[in-house]
């Protein structure tokens, strides 16, 4: 699915709560933004049955009291099921994302510092990060830009 599609999905499954859509469509570019800078539509995240995405807490070499959580998407599903094998005390599940949503999720997440995305298969050495507080930088930014639009009064409104 291609981003645009991707975008419009999202807002016809927001909430009909009377701006939901609307800030949706707002951030839209943002989104899309971003997930420009990747490689693949969709990306694989491991999940618990529930529905909970796996995180990753990762330490500094260097200073090990410097941390960050992070979740790892996928390009495929064998990098996915490869990454975490099995066990019988956490069976976990590979579900397939539209990288917009993925992005738009971030934003809700505060307990996750960054969504690690992984772009060639295979190769999960090296991958591209998101920083939730880039994202959301961006974000607010276009949510004053789209507020500012929207209280502009039309030139021939007298």
């Amino acid at each position: 699915m291609n981003l645009d599609r991707q975008i419009q999905t999202l807002i016809e499954n927001a909430p009909r709560d009377g701006s939901t859509p609307q800030a949706i469509e707002a951030i839209s570019p943002v989104l899309k933004a971003f997930a420009e800078r990747l490689r693949h539509a969709e990306y694989y995240i491991l999940q618990t049955p529930e529905g909970n995405w796996l995180t990753t807490t990762l330490s500094n070499r260097a200073n090990p009291d410097l941390e960050k959580t992070v979740v790892y998407g996928f390009p495929h599903l064998d990098d996915a099921q490869a990454s975490h094998p099995q066990t019988s005390e956490r069976q976990l599940i590979a579900l397939a994302l539209p990288v917009t949503h993925l992005l738009f999720q971030l934003l809700a997440l505060d307990r996750v510092d960054s969504l690690i995305f992984f772009e060639v298969p295979g190769r999960p050495e090296t991958g591209a990060e998101v920083k939730r507080s880039d994202i959301q930088q961006a974000v607010s930014l276009q949510l004053q830009n789209y507020l500012q639009q929207q209280r502009k009064i039309p030139p021939n409104w007298a």
